[in-house]
């Protein structure tokens, strides 16, 4: 009987281990691809077959995880629909399989699990020439500076500046950016841009991962959320301004490096250096056009000139008949 009563605890306390572990979970409301399990209901992201990266779900995960997690799931098919036709195409530049560092950040070389490599800034793009596996790439170069260009769907009433700007600062809150970060807001009312200036700002008491924020807020306006489907608070439906929801239709983020990007006329491609050179050749036949030009107008002031002399002389004549 003595046995039997610490037996029984034991499996007691198991069968209440079990339980616990599989319990319901709250959903990670920062990445909906994270899933959240155990006791402590910890969370994780699959990056890879056989690798799962914890998440902290009051922050955003980076965005080098995330890009691992997306190719992952492109791989497996995960999440997708059905196979499109033999002859479709996906607009799919810019995506690829990053090496990330243990703390979320982009080795500063990327191959993308093949034997072509080239060297990217802290927000993943590349900012290289492409090359073989012996390419170094030193450091891993800060971006500092992200103008994020943003398009809104058509209103009635025109755009007030001083709330535009309020309901931006409000809007990048949601992304856990500071508004000290942001430096500028233009406003293009015939074409309905807003223009962002976000710089990386040392003084700035939270810092934040500014390559993340944008990432998360380009793939809202796509349609595309990586937050979870119980989270108000990003712009997927709208950014709040004036009382309604304001929509967009377009989203562009441009990355400015804190040393210049080492491109040359080789990487470039071959449509770019086609472009180069109908452009040059224009400017060159504008010279020419403009030295002849210029040569005839000469040409004809000199024989306005040298008639006018003659025209003096025969009156010169004329008088003294």
């Amino acid at each position: 009987m003595r046995v039997l009563v610490p037996l029984v605890l034991a499996l007691c306390s198991l069968a209440a281990l079990a339980q616990d572990e599989d319990k319901d979970c709250d959903l990670c409301m920062t990445n909906q691809f994270a899933k959240c399990s155990g006791a402590a209901c910890d969370c994780t992201l699959k990056v890879s077959a056989d690798m799962s990266q914890a998440v902290n779900c009051s922050k955003l995960t980076s965005k080098c995880w995330m890009m691992k997690n997306e190719m992952y799931r492109k791989k497996n098919g995960i999440g997708t629909r059905r196979i499109p036709t033999e002859h479709a195409m996906l607009d799919n530049d810019g995506l690829y399989d990053p090496e990330c560092e243990a703390d979320g950040k982009f080795h500063a070389r990327q191959c993308n699990d093949t034997t072509t490599c080239w060297c990217v800034n802290t927000a993943g793009v590349r900012r290289t020439d492409k090359g073989d596996k012996s390419l170094q790439c030193p450091v891993l170069v800060e971006t500092f500076w992200f103008q994020v260009q943003l398009r809104h769907k058509p209103m009635e009433k025109k755009m007030d500046q001083t709330k535009l700007e309020e309901a931006i600062r409000n809007m990048f809150v949601s992304y856990k950016v500071d508004p000290k970060y942001i430096e500028k807001v233009e406003y293009y009312d015939e074409d309905r841009y807003i223009i962002i200036d976000l710089k990386q700002n040392v003084t700035v008491d939270s810092p934040t991962d500014l390559a993340t924020a944008t990432y998360y807020l380009e793939k809202d306006i796509k349609d595309n959320t990586l937050f979870s489907v119980n989270y108000n608070q990003s712009i997927k439906d709208g950014m709040l301004y004036n009382g309604m929801k304001l929509g967009f239709d377009q989203a562009y983020i441009y990355y400015i490096d804190s040393k210049n990007p080492e491109f040359t006329m080789k990487g470039m491609t071959p449509g770019i250096i086609a472009v180069i050179v109908v452009v040059c050749l224009a400017v060159v036949a504008g010279l020419v056009v403009l030295f002849f030009t210029q040569r005839r107008a000469a040409k004809s002031h000199i024989y306005q000139k040298a008639e006018g002399r003659e025209l003096d002389e025969i009156q010169k004549q004329q008088l003294t008949t």
